[in-house]
């Protein structure tokens, strides 16, 4: 899965609008909610680790994973921080001689996760990395609230001193595999020299039913605690596109 390899320099560039902080201390509240002497997390998919980053500051010692090496470069840039270590992996196949309270894995990661086979190997690796009792937190793009809200075309722009983004984003619905193709134009120019450069990318998004994550992280070994709105702590509903799960082993 390489879909961030090519804009990870402008990733963060163009999350800047994105309230990391607050799902940081959102993420934590769940951690304190359901195991509250928890001390160590695994972080499933963290990119450029700006949730690793703000959790290893609330004292948890934090290892995130992310198969992308130009993600990497950037995390590892905070790698002094006191609690913090970055490695490269695949979350479905990742094999750790550790064992962690509490796995995360944030921003849709499993939504990444396309196929069945997929899905359930993430999960496993989620299970495998977790001591007896601990909890795996995630989240998904919600199977409801894509069907009624239906994907639109995007646009965002951002700037800083250095570069100007545009992204245009275009999903293309396949309701028989629950599957969105979010296909990606991204227009970076180069304030400096006044050049611009165009990428192209598709990520495919699998939006996921409370029924199958139920089957699915029963099979595993997974006990469900909690569903609910991500940061708002509403129940789940139609228009509720972003939903988080807390399941303990």
């Amino acid at each position: 899965m390489t879909v961030f390899a090519d804009y990870s320099r402008y990733y963060d560039l163009l999350y800047a609008d994105k309230d990391y902080f607050g799902e940081a201390k959102y993420i934590g509240r769940l951690i304190q909610e359901y195991l509250p002497h928890a001390q160590t997390i695994l972080d499933l998919g963290c990119g450029t680790g700006r949730h690793a980053i703000l959790l290893a500051s609330e004292n948890y010692n934090v290892h995130g994973i992310d198969m992308s090496v130009e993600m990497l470069s950037v995390a590892r840039q905070s790698e002094n921080t006191n609690g913090l270590k970055f490695s490269c992996g695949d979350v479905r196949t990742l094999r750790l001689k550790e064992k962690f309270d509490v796995v995360i894995s944030l921003f849709h990661v499993m939504s990444y996760q396309t196929t069945n086979e997929d899905l359930k190997k993430s999960i496993v690796t989620a299970y495998e990395h977790l001591n007896s009792e601990g909890i795996f937190v995630f989240d998904c793009w919600y199977g409801p609230a894509v069907l009624f809200l239906k994907p639109s075309v995007r646009v965002k722009r951002l700037e800083n001193e250095e570069l100007m983004v545009t992204r245009i984003a275009e999903p293309v619905l396949h309701p028989n595999e629950n599957i969105v193709d979010v296909n990606y134009q991204v227009f970076i120019r180069e304030k400096l020299n006044d050049t611009t450069v165009v990428l192209t990318e598709s990520h495919p998004m699998r939006y996921l039913f409370k029924p199958e994550i139920e089957e699915l992280i029963a099979c595993v070994g997974f006990k469900m605690l909690s569903c609910e709105e991500f940061m708002t702590r509403k129940a789940p509903s139609s228009e509720s596109w972003n939903v988080v799960f807390v399941v303990r082993k």
